[in-house]
């Protein structure tokens, strides 16, 4: 799983439907209007984004973190992964079935 945070609902329905038809995630969730604070080029900045949650697997994480670099708006794109420790079987299963092969 990846997390990155975007500037607009409609940057992350750009990318989350790309990775998507790309095959390259199962599904991304976007939950939009998170508050960031965080410091940047010296100054704390504030910011209102929309965070994605990508589903995707180990096998693909290079893909898309080049098509995330390829499309996000921001000189510096968050993307934090975490490998997933537990799942209900059919959802993986589904997960699995869903990214390219």
């Amino acid at each position: 799983m990846l997390l990155s945070t975007v500037r607009s609902r409609s940057e992350g329905s750009t990318l989350a439907g790309l990775l998507v038809r790309k095959r390259l995630a199962a599904c991304v969730n976007i939950l939009p209007g998170i508050s960031s604070i965080y410091r940047w080029k010296g100054s704390v900045e504030r910011a209102r984004e929309c965070l994605l949650i990508i589903k995707t697997d180990a096998r693909h994480l290079k893909q898309v973190e080049s098509m995330i670099r390829k499309h996000h708006t921001y000189e510096v794109p968050e993307m934090i992964g975490w490998p997933i420790l537990f799942g209900h079987r059919p959802y993986l299963t589904w997960l699995e079935a869903s990214v390219a092969h």
